[in-house]
């Protein structure tokens, strides 16, 4: 049976190979992150958002790696070919991947940056894989299995289950919107963290509320979405308590909230 059949996606899930293909994307990130006269050099899009080569070459590891593994499943990556609506508005079944998510912490070399692949069915990311190559950490999440791997050490993600009043706010995006929302749920603490690690956080217990303001896109949330909701969190829009989706027709998000607790 492969992914092609759409009644059981999980069915063919090659766990290894897809952890093996974000550490090899990882990888080729870090070979451009160690050397200074690469890292340095930035493009930037037509929506002024940065591009670096460690973007471009993840990417390309990412794509290759997918077609080679499941060659019937298409694929939406933020360094990829865009597809129109037309185009992808019948996709059941697909790939979404930010290739190098917190560009902006790649070139302020923090290390807090992350290769993000998620599968979606539906609508809905049903497995995540994410890994930050500079801590060397594997996120994943597959419905209701979270873990992840340190060096080589496996362990289960759990969220807290209640509110412990911790919240995990953005590195680089931070926003005055967030202070009404963590009133409401009496944060008395919090931690800043760069790109898609802010849902794995939330997934091991480490912050209990994320909350997002401002504009990312599908393929910046749809693994850590993946991740949070298998650890048995929850993501929805910031209006609540619809749960978050993807493939819309504009792929830019809406606000969103994420909860570690019920």
């Amino acid at each position: 049976m492969t992914l092609a059949v759409q009644t059981k996606p999980m069915d063919n899930i090659k766990e290894t190979e897809l952890i093996e293909l974000v550490k090899k994307a990882g990888n080729e990130i870090l070979k451009i992150y160690n050397d200074p006269d690469f890292s340095k050099v930035v493009d930037f899009k037509a929506d002024n958002s940065p591009l670096t080569l460690a973007d471009k070459a993840s990417h390309e590891v990412i794509e290759q790696g997918l077609k080679d593994l499941y060659p019937e499943i298409p694929i939406i990556s933020e360094e990829g070919d865009q597809l129109n609506y037309e185009t992808r508005k019948d996709f059941e079944l697909f790939w979404l991947v930010d290739p190098l998510d917190g560009t902006k912490e790649f070139i302020n070399r923090n290390g807090e940056f992350t290769v993000n692949v998620a599968l979606i069915n539906k609508k809905y990311p049903i497995a995540g894989f994410i890994y930050a190559p500079v801590l060397d950490t594997v996120y994943v999440g597959l419905q209701e299995e979270a873990y992840k791997i340190v060096k080589g050490q496996k362990s289960v993600l759990t969220v807290n289950g209640v509110n412990k009043k911790v919240a995990v706010r953005s590195k680089s995006h931070a926003s005055p919107e967030e202070e009404g929302v963590l009133n409401k749920y009496q944060i008395q603490d919090s931690i800043s963290v760069g790109s898609s690690l802010k849902f794995c956080m939330v997934a091991e217990g480490k912050a209990d509320v994320y909350y997002r303001f401002g504009p990312t896109m599908e393929w910046d949330t749809a693994a850590g979405q993946a991740v949070l909701e298998a650890a048995g969190g929850t993501v929805m829009i910031e209006t609540g308590p619809d749960r978050f989706g993807y493939n819309k027709e504009n792929l830019l998000n809406t606000g969103f909230l994420c909860l570690g607790f019920k």
